[in-house]
């Protein structure tokens, strides 16, 4: 499945004018890097994925239609999957892109 490119040009919004952005094509995806380090992505497989820092994968994955990523079976904390049917909402949307964004700066740039 390709990402949704209705998806990429929101996140793209909501993203604009952050300082060292650039997009790259990740995972499936369109990834949104903040000084090299992936912020948020348009998933290949709908919805978003995300960073965040892993000591609030716990309380975040509690939310609706959050879970966190897996990689060979296994899941994975600091990565997330946001449902297509959370990030519907704008403000939903920008909630999430925003978490994504914060990990992404407290990050070294690569």
């Amino acid at each position: 499945m390709a990402y949704d490119e209705e998806l990429a040009d929101r996140i793209r919004e909501a993203v604009e004018g952050e300082p060292g952005l650039s997009e790259k094509r990740m995972f499936g995806g369109l990834a949104f890097l903040v000084r090299g380090n992936m912020a948020v992505a348009a998933s290949g497989q709908g919805g978003l994925l995300l960073r965040c820092d892993p000591a609030e994968s716990d309380e975040l994955v509690q939310r609706p239609g959050v879970s966190r990523m897996e990689m060979r079976g296994r899941e994975m904390d600091g990565w997330l999957r946001v449902g297509q049917e959370v990030v519907d909402d704008d403000g939903a949307l920008r909630h999430w892109v925003d978490v994504g964004l914060a990990f992404a700066r407290s990050l070294p740039p690569k």
